[in-house]
């Protein structure tokens, strides 16, 4: 009997793998709401970037930041698109790990996932090299190791108990973050003129990469696929709640950073440190000091979550060891896994700075997206996931060319 025309072009749409993406019954605690998922998002988003992006980022584009921003918020849109885009169909752990095998094959799925992996193991150690650097200055590693073990600690309690403690982490960042820009323009409510040149393209794409790396812990609300109700409905929802919270900070920021700097503010490592000082003096430097080391928590907390169980789904799949599959019989969490997330992030923070940390998080993180874009291809999808392949790759190449000169 022949095949109807419509069963004819099903099959030629899709790769013959679509048949097996019905996502099994999940094996962890489907807990969380719109709202609970928006605060992981959040708690990844707003953290180690917001305190410490803008004076690199400023080193290369000057007051040309702002379209650096909105450069960087258009490839997250496109990656966000992509990504929830295939959250819809395989609301499965995972995030591109778990779409590029589905969809593309196992190769891509292993790019996908070590990519993650490295990219936010590398982040983690820069967070919490940052809570060091801010808390104790001079003994950044043997704090760093510390704030792992307790992030770990919380983490290995269960998804809920770690919403819970980024929720708290993340309304105080906010307020720190508002305060301080509040208290700049009310001080100096003007915009100064700059007489810096344009940028060259390359300069502008690196400091647009680096800016990405701050927007870019949205992804830790599509690896959570088995453990939100209703994925389909909840991840699309929480992800573009957090993008709009999160463009608004940073825009606000942004403005502040090139106003404080126009105005004679020397930018350093802490540059809102250097704006709190400037605008109210070492009260609100210290509150500062206080919002940087409560943001890189949280951002410990989000991504060691994150990358547990991206290599949990791996584990599950067979593409990782699979003793990293076990979850907790009390918990529901993958613990095993999350053990290996925190040795990762250890490893970073005993061998390389928060420089290096951030710079192999920025390549990585964009070879991740990439393999969401191909999968989003390969399911019909056509402008949104060549668009983001292009400039994921201009952004990757600008910042390799800026490392290496």
């Amino acid at each position: 009997m022949r095949a109807s025309p419509g069963r004819w072009r099903r099959r030629r749409r899709y790769p013959p793998r679509i048949a097996h993406v019905t996502s099994p019954p999940s094996r962890l605690h489907r807990s969380l709401g719109v709202r609970a998922a928006t605060i992981v998002g959040l708690g990844a988003m707003l953290g180690t970037g917001v305190f410490a992006v803008w004076t690199p980022a400023f080193a290369l584009a000057g007051p040309w930041i702002i379209a650096g921003l909105l450069i960087a918020g258009t490839v997250a849109v496109l990656n966000a698109v992509s990504t929830v885009r295939l959250a819809r169909v395989l609301p499965e752990s995972g995030g591109a790990y778990a779409y590029g095998r589905a969809f593309i094959g196992r190769p891509a799925a292993l790019i996908a996932g070590y990519a993650f992996v490295v990219g936010k193991s590398a982040s983690a150690g820069a967070a919490a090299l940052t809570i060091g650097a801010y808390a104790w200055p001079g003994y950044e590693r043997v704090v760093g190791l510390a704030a792992v073990l307790v992030a770990l600690a919380i983490d290995l309690r269960g998804i809920v108990r770690s919403v819970r403690v980024s929720a708290v982490l993340v309304a105080l960042v906010i307020a720190v973050l508002g305060v301080v820009a509040a208290t700049w323009w009310s001080a100096d409510g003007t915009l100064p003129s700059s007489t810096m040149s344009i940028p060259g393209p390359i300069d502008l794409l690196a400091a647009s990469g680096l800016l990405f790396v701050a927007f870019a812990g949205y992804a830790r609300i599509t690896v959570l696929g088995e453990e939100v109700r209703d994925p389909a409905r909840t991840i699309p929802r929480a992800v573009i709640a957090s993008f709009a919270v999160v463009i608004v900070v940073y825009a606000v920021i942004a403005l502040t950073v090139v106003a404080a700097a126009g105005s004679g503010v020397a930018l350093s490592a802490a540059p809102l440190a250097d704006v709190a000082r400037t605008a109210a003096g070492e009260w609100l430097t210290v509150i500062v000091r206080i919002g940087a080391v409560i943001a890189a928590g949280a951002v410990l907390l989000s991504l060691l979550a994150g990358v547990g169980r991206t290599l949990f789904a791996m584990a599950d799949r067979g593409d990782a060891p699979h003793p990293l599959a076990a979850v907790s019989p009390r918990t529901r969490a993958p613990y095993r896994a999350e053990i290996a997330a925190a040795v990762l992030a250890t490893l970073v923070v005993l061998v390389g700075g928060i420089g290096f940390a951030l710079g192999l998080s920025a390549a990585t993180v964009m070879t991740y997206y990439a393999v969401a874009h191909l999968a989003s291809w390969r399911r019909g999808a056509r402008l949104v996931p060549l668009a983001g392949l292009v400039l994921c790759g201009a952004l990757t190449v600008a910042l390799l060319v800026t490392a290496l000169r």
